[in-house]
């Protein structure tokens, strides 16, 4: 794997039993597995090595995953989940395993450039493209197009996580897993959980604050969850966010806890509470954010 820089994204991910996916995709996601899935402490950096090796192609592409003529190859990325390893509630099922969350890269990447050139300034995107911004907005625009009947099986958010993804899960059950250098932090749900975790804090918040804002997120989260397999697996994975957060850090996190709090206080009417909560998230997520402006 070439050397990049470190990669500070969290996600939300969607991993679905490999028997539900229709052919050709699962034969090339059952051959992916048989070659190795990716090691999800490693996902963030086999992302950008992918983007990497486009961009030292020859010629460059514009995108992973790409022919040099432009026309789109899937990727081999696949991260492999065993549905034991995924709590569930009284009324909620995973499975059958494996489960699968393929990586998705190109159609992510396009989606990121799209909102590449619409934010940044003409001299960043003159020397950060090989091509026209004209050219590049209608290749990642036909990407994404072509993907539009498929769902993304991967979010991403960096530099810090959308509070409303910790909806999703049940605050009680976060994993850390450590290895010599290296940890991991992440909360596993079945999608019958999340969907109905994601329905009521909807149901909540509109009632609460409107339709805007965090609603919003909650609405778009929701409609996502409903186009993967009823027993697929939901998994939100602080990424390579944790290479910020050092022991007492983690210790101090309680952004589920306070999340599932805040629709508890909405829907109780209690504003005070809601206030509170939501200023001690500020305050935590206030200084991984300010690392977002210094670079």
């Amino acid at each position: 794997m070439l050397a990049v820089p470190e990669s500070f994204v969290a996600y939300l991910r969607v991993y679905e039993p490999l028997s539900s996916f229709e052919q050709p995709l699962r034969d090339e996601l059952a051959a992916a597995l048989e070659k190795g899935p990716v090691d999800p402490f490693d996902a963030g950096s086999w992302e950008q090595d992918q983007w990497l090796r486009s961009q030292l192609a020859a010629p460059p592409r514009l995108l992973p995953g790409e022919t040099a003529e432009g026309k789109g190859q899937r990727t081999s990325g696949v991260l492999e989940l065993d549905p034991e390893d995924v709590p569930t509630g009284p009324a909620a099922s995973v499975g059958p395993g494996p489960l699968v969350c393929p990586m998705d890269v190109r159609g992510r990447a396009a989606a990121a450039l799209v909102g590449f050139l619409g934010d940044s300034d003409v001299p960043l995107r003159m020397a950060a493209l090989q091509v026209s911004a004209e050219t590049a907005k209608n290749q990642a625009n036909k990407v994404v197009t072509e993907l539009s009947d498929s769902a993304v099986h991967v979010l991403s958010a960096t530099w810090t996580v959308p509070l409303p993804w910790f909806v999703v899960v049940d605050p009680e059950e976060r994993c850390v897993f450590s290895e010599p250098g290296r940890r991991r932090v992440c909360w596993r749900a079945a999608m019958a959980d999340a969907r109905r975790r994601v329905a009521r804090a909807h149901a909540v918040s509109q009632q609460s604050i409107g339709d805007d804002g965090p609603t919003k997120i909650l609405h778009e989260t929701g409609r996502w969850l409903e186009r993967f397999h009823p027993h697929s697996a939901v998994e939100l994975d602080y990424g390579g966010l944790v290479k910020l957060m050092s022991d007492a850090d983690l210790d101090a996190d309680s952004s589920a806890e306070d999340v599932h709090a805040i629709v508890d206080a909405m829907e109780a009417e209690d504003g005070e509470e809601v206030a509170e909560l939501y200023e001690r998230l500020r305050d935590f997520w206030a200084e991984f954010a300010a690392r977002e402006r210094h670079n």
